[in-house]
C-alpha cells in the first residue's frame, strides 16, 4: 500500500530514437516516500441499488415535445399471468431442438385442443415458456400433435430427422432411410409461477415492484408473438416485415432492411409503448449466384472467389426453385458440379434388389430430373447435407430466401450507404412511426385483449426544458457563446496553443502535394496562434515498396526517417494512401505510439483547403499537449461542487469485436481527467479483455502487496501529478455500453473495483464517488410540436413524463441534429454522494458535451466517453487480428472463440502515455 502524500516521480521520455520494444512503465511513486504494505481485501459494503430520483430540474426555456411513446391503459389488474414450462419431444423422447419449430407445434396445439386448453389465448416466447392469463385447466398438458412438414420457418433449420429425395446424397455413405421419420411431437406443459399484473400498477407509482419486469417482459413476448404470425423477421424487440418496398441497397449483395421497434416501457406517466423506426441488414434475396457477384464484386460466376463463397454463404437458407424446399447451405462441395458424385440406388427391373451406381450430380438433375442447367457444370455444388452425409444442388436452382441477417461487417462505403439511406427528418418519421402502430394492430391481439390492454394512438406530450449553452473562453481572453451548438475558430486564436519546431511529413500517398501542404499548415497555424516551423523533411515511399505489406513499409520508412532525421522529432504528419480502413494506419500508429513514443496525425486529404487545415489543427494542437476552448467556468473556476474541492472525471466504455467477427476480444478504455480543475484535458488507459464481456475486468489488478497494475491506479497517479500533488477528493464516472440489467454490477462491481484501487494506494482515503450511466442504445425520440418540421433546439434536457417513474433518469439532447433525426443520450444517475441538484448535475452533463477538442460543434455525449470510444478504437488497431483464425466467425455470430487467448495489447510509450494521443 502506498501513501499518496508524498510526490510522483516522473521520468523524462526517452531521448533516444531507437524505443524499446517494452517501453517503461508508468511513473512509479519515489523509493522516499513511506510505503505500508497492507493485506488488500474487498470492503464489505451492502449491495447498492440506482438512486431514487431527489427531484425534477427547473432552469432552462420550457417548451412543449412530443416523444414516440403511445400511452397504454391496464384494465384488468386484479389479475395474473400464468408461466408455464413448454417441452417437446419427439416419440422416442428426443428433444426437439431444432430452432424455430417450437411456434409451430404450439400452434398446432392451440388449433387443436382449444377446449383442453380452457379456450384461452396463449403467449409463446418461441422457446420454453407459455404464458396465459389466468390458469390453464390443469398444472401439468400433455398433448401430442402430427406436422404434416417440420421444415421450418426463416428462424429455424430443417429438422434433421427429415429425410429428402430430391437431393442427390455422397458416394461415401449408402443412400439409406434416416432414423426417426415420425412427425409425432408430444408437448408437455408445466406450471411454474405467477405474474400478478397489479405489480405494474405498483411500480408506475413509483414503488418496487418485484414481478414488474416479468409482467412487462409478458408484453414484449406478445409483441413478438403477434409480429412472428405475420411472418416478420425477429431481431429481440425489433420485428422487419418481407416488403421490398422496406429494402435499400448498400451494395455487395447486402440490403439495409428497415422495420419497426417496438416495447412496453414504465414511465412517470404511466405504462407507454415505445415504437420507433429500426433497421438491420439482409442478405440479398435471389438466386445464389446473383448475390455472390455482387458480394464479391466480379463479373460473372468463373471470377468468383469460391473459398470467400463457402465462408460467405454457410448457415445462410436456400429454396430450391425445382422443388420449391427450404434447406441451409452447410457449404459448397469440393468437385464441381459436372464432377461430383454420388450413390444412387436404381432398380433394373421390378423384382430387382436396389443397386448402386455412381453419378455426378449434373447428369442426375439433366437426365434424370429433366432439368436442364445452363451455367452450374463448371462450379461447385450447394451442400445442404451433414457433414458426413452431404446433399448437393447444382448452383443455378437454388435461390436465397428473404430476410435473412447479413452479419458480417459492413465496408465504409456500405455504412456510408446504410447511414444515408437510413435517415428521416422528424416530419418523416413521426408518419412513419403512426404507420407502424396502424399496421401492428395491436388492438385487435386476443392475449392483449383479454388482459384489457389498450394503446393510445396519439404521441405522448412532455415537457422540455432548454439550457442556454456556456460560455467558451478561446485565445486573447476572448468569451463568447455558442450559437445553436456551433462555433468557429475564424479569426479567434486557441486557448493554449503550442510550438511545433522539430517535425517531418511522411507520405505513403502518390497523389498529394507535400510543399502546399505544409505551407497551407503553417499558414492557418499562424492564424489560430500555433507556431509551426517549417518541416525538417518531407519524407515519400519508394515505388517497389509499396509492394510490401504495411508492417514492411512501416519499418522502411522508419529506416529512411532515422538516418535523414537528427533525433527524435516532436511530431509527425503521416499522409495515408486511403480515406478508410487504410491498413498502414494501425502498423503506423503502433510504431509511433508504442515503440517510439512519438505524437503523430494522420491524414488523407482529397484537397487541402482551409477548413480542412483547421480540422487537423485542432487534434495536432490536442495532442501536443495544446487546448483549443475551454469553458469560462473552468477558468474562474465556478462549477458547482466540481470546482470546491479536486475533481476527478471518468469516462469508461467497452468496445466488443465488429459484427461477423465475434474472434476479437473486447477492448475496455477508461479515460480520466488531469490538470484540476479543468474538465477539458484527458489521458487513457486501455486493456484487452475476453471477448464480448461488459464489464470491465482490469480496474483494480493487484499483483502483489505493493504493485496495482489496474487502469484506475493510472488515472490516480497522473491526476496527482497533473494536479498540483493533489488526490482528487470526488470521483464522478461517466460509464457507456451498459443495460438496465447490469446497472447493479456497475455499482457493486466495478465501484467496488475503483474503491479498492483508491485504498491500494492509501488505505485511509475515501473519496466520494457519483455514478452515472449513458446510453445511446435505445429507442426515445423527440419532436416539436405544432407541425415543426425542425429537430429539438441543442441543450434540450427531458426528466419527466416518460423517464423513469422511480429512478434517476433524464434525456438530453446536447447537439444539433443537422441531418436526420436526434438521438437523445439517456443519462441515468445511480449513484451520487456528492449531492449534486438536478439542476446542476444536467447543467455539468450539457457542458461536457462542449470540451471535446477535436470538434467546434456540442457533441451528443460527455466528452469522457467520446473519447473512451476513440481510445478503444484506435489501440484496437495495435493488434494484428488477422493473425485469428476466421475459422470461429459464423454468419450468425455463434462462435467457440473463448478458447482463443486474450492478446495483450502493447503499452504505451511514456513519452505519448500522457497524451491525448486519440485526439
Amino acid at each position: 500500500m502506498v501513501c499518496m502524500s508524498g510526490s510522483l516521480k516522473m521520468d523524462s521520455p526517452n531521448s533516444g530514437f531507437s524505443g524499446s520494444q517494452v517501453p517503461p512503465p508508468p511513473p512509479e511513486i519515489p523509493p522516499d516516500v513511506p510505503q505500508r504494505v497492507v493485506e488488500s481485501k474487498k470492503s464489505t459494503a451492502i449491495t447498492r441499488v440506482p438512486m431514487a430520483r431527489p427531484g425534477l430540474g427547473t432552469r432552462g426555456q420550457r417548451m412543449k415535445l412530443l416523444t414516440n411513446h403511445f400511452k397504454v391503459g391496464v384494465s384488468k389488474t386484479n389479475g395474473s399471468f400464468h408461466q408455464y414450462s413448454v417441452a417437446l419431444f419427439y416419440e422416442d423422447g428426443r428433444p426437439v431442438d431444432g430452432k424455430g419449430i417450437g411456434r409451430k407445434v404450439m400452434d398446432k396445439v392451440q388449433e387443436t385442443y382449444q377446449s383442453e386448453l380452457g379456450a384461452k389465448p396463449l403467449a409463446y416466447d418461441g422457446e420454453k415458456s407459455l404464458f396465459t392469463l389466468g390458469s390453464l385447466p390443469h398444472n401439468k398438458l400433455e398433448f401430442t400433435v402430427l406436422l404434416e412438414d417440420v421444415s421450418l420457418s426463416r428462424t429455424g433449420e430443417k429438422d434433421s430427422q427429415e429425410g429428402d429425395d430430391n437431393s442427390p446424397r455422397s458416394s461415401d455413405q449408402k443412400r439409406r432411410k434416416r432414423p426417426y421419420q415420425s412427425k409425432t411431437i408430444k408437448v408437455e406443459i408445466s406450471f411454474a409461477t405467477k405474474i400478478p399484473l397489479q405489480a405494474i400498477v405498483t411500480a408506475l407509482h413509483g414503488h418496487e415492484s418485484e414481478h414488474f419486469q416479468e409482467a412487462v417482459r409478458v408484453f414484449d413476448i406478445i409483441l413478438r408473438q403477434s409480429a412472428a404470425k405475420q411472418g416478420c423477421l425477429l431481431v429481440r424487440q425489433s420485428f422487419f416485415h418481407n416488403n421490398p418496398r422496406n429494402f435499400a441497397d448498400l451494395g455487395g449483395g447486402v440490403l439495409g432492411c428497415r422495420g419497426f421497434h417496438s416495447s412496453f416501457r414504465a414511465a412517470q406517466g404511466g405504462l407507454s409503448l415505445n415504437i420507433d423506426v429500426s433497421t438491420t441488414m439482409i442478405v440479398q434475396p435471389g438466386p445464389v449466384v446473383d448475390f455472390l457477384i455482387a458480394n464479391q464484386n466480379v463479373r460473372d460466376p468463373r471470377q468468383v472467389d469460391w473459398m470467400k463463397a463457402k465462408r460467405m454463404l454457410k448457415n445462410l437458407r436456400i429454396r430450391t426453385a425445382h422443388s420449391n424446399t427450404e434447406y441451409k447451405i452447410t457449404g459448397l462441395s469440393e468437385k464441381t458440379c459436372r464432377e461430383q458424385t454420388f450413390s444412387l440406388k436404381q432398380r433394373n427391373g421390378p423384382d430387382s434388389e436396389n443397386q448402386a451406381a455412381e453419378v455426378t450430380v449434373y447428369d442426375y438433375f439433366v437426365n434424370q430430373r429433366n432439368l436442364p442447367l445452363r451455367y452450374s457444370a463448371d462450379f461447385p455444388c450447394v451442400n445442404v447435407g451433414k457433414p458426413k452425409r452431404p446433399s448437393y444442388f447444382p448452383l443455378e436452382l437454388c435461390e436465397l430466401v428473404s430476410l435473412q441477417r447479413y452479419t458480417k461487417s459492413l465496408s465504409g462505403q456500405q455504412r456510408a450507404s446504410l447511414v444515408e439511406k437510413s435517415r428521416q427528418k422528424p416530419q418523416e418519421r413521426m408518419r412513419v412511426l403512426t404507420d407502424a402502430l396502424r399496421i401492428s394492430n395491436y388492438a385487435v391481439d386476443p392475449m392483449l385483449q383479454s388482459a384489457g390492454v389498450t394503446i393510445s394512438s396519439h404521441f405522448t406530450e412532455v415537457e422540455g426544458r432548454v439550457l442556454p449553452a456556456p460560455r467558451l473562453k478561446v485565445g486573447n481572453g476572448e468569451d463568447f457563446f455558442p450559437r445553436n451548438g456551433r462555433w468557429n475558430f475564424n479569426n479567434k486564436k486557441l486557448v493554449k496553443p503550442v510550438k511545433i519546431e522539430r517535425w517531418a511529413i511522411v507520405n505513403f500517398s502518390a497523389r498529394c502535394d507535400m510543399q502546399h501542404l505544409s505551407l497551407t499548415l503553417s499558414k492557418c497555424g499562424d492564424m489560430k496562434g500555433i507556431s509551426i516551423s517549417s518541416p525538417f523533411d518531407c519524407f515519400e515511399e519508394s515505388h517497389q515498396v509499396r509492394r510490401e505489406s504495411a508492417p514492411v513499409r512501416v519499418e522502411r520508412m522508419f529506416e529512411i526517417i532515422k538516418k535523414r532525421l537528427p533525433g527524435p522529432p516532436q511530431f509527425l504528419l503521416c499522409i495515408l494512401p486511403e480515406r478508410k480502413n487504410s491498413d498502414i494506419y494501425g502498423p503506423w500508429k503502433r510504431k509511433c505510439l508504442s515503440d517510439l513514443g512519438i505524437v503523430t496525425q494522420c491524414i488523407a486529404p482529397m484537397k487541402v483547403n482551409d477548413q480542412y487545415i483547421t480540422n487537423v489543427l485542432l487534434k495536432i494542437n490536442a495532442k501536443l499537449g495544446g487546448i483549443n476552448s475551454l469553458l469560462t467556468i473552468e477558468d474562474s473556476p465556478s462549477m458547482p461542487l466540481v470546482s470546491k474541492c479536486p475533481t476527478l472525471i471518468l469516462g469508461m466504455d467497452v468496445s466488443h469485436g465488429s459484427p461477423g467477427r465475434s474472434d476479437l476480444p473486447s477492448i475496455a478504455a477508461v479515460v480520466s481527467s488531469r490538470g484540476w480543475p479543468l474538465i477539458s484535458r484527458y489521458r487513457a488507459s486501455v486493456r484487452t479483455q475476453s471477448l464480448k464481456v461488459e464489464m470491465i475486468a482490469n480496474l483494480f489488478k493487484p499483483v502483489s502487496d505493493t504493485e496495482d497494475r489496474g487502469m484506475i491506479r493510472e488515472a490516480l497517479v497522473d491526476f496527482y501529478t497533473s494536479s498540483g500533488k493533489r488526490k482528487p477528493e470526488q470521483i464522478i464516472i461517466f460509464r457507456d455500453g451498459v443495460s438496465e440489467s447490469q446497472f447493479n454490477q456497475v455499482l457493486n462491481i466495478e465501484l467496488d473495483q475503483i474503491i479498492e484501487a483508491c485504498k491500494f494506494l492509501d488505505e485511509n482515503w475515501s473519496p466520494k464517488f457519483t455514478v452515472i450511466i449513458a446510453q445511446k442504445n435505445h429507442h426515445t425520440k423527440f419532436f416539436q410540436g405544432g407541425g415543426s418540421p425542425d429537430n429539438v433546439l441543442p441543450g434540450t434536457v427531458i426528466d419527466n413524463g416518460i423517464c423513469h417513474p422511480r429512478n434517476n433518469d433524464f434525456y438530453m439532447c446536447a447537439h444539433a441534429g443537422m441531418i436526420g433525426t436526434t438521438r437523445p443520450t439517456h443519462y441515468h444517475v445511480l449513484f451520487d454522494q456528492l449531492g449534486f441538484s438536478a439542476d446542476d448535475l444536467q447543467e455539468l452533463v450539457h457542458s461536457l458535451s462542449y470540451v471535446y477538442q477535436r470538434s467546434t460543434t456540442a457533441i451528443s455525449i460527455v466528452a469522457p466517453i467520446c473519447y473512451a470510444h476513440l481510445a478503444a478504437s484506435q489501440m484496437t488497431q495495435f493488434i494484428k487480428f488477422d493473425d485469428l483464425s476466421e475459422s470461429s466467425s459464423s454468419h450468425n455470430g455463434v462462435t467457440s472463440a473463448s478458447a482463443v487467448p486474450v492478446p495483450e495489447l502493447p503499452r504505451l510509450h511514456e513519452g505519448v502515455s500522457s497524451s491525448m494521443f486519440f485526439c
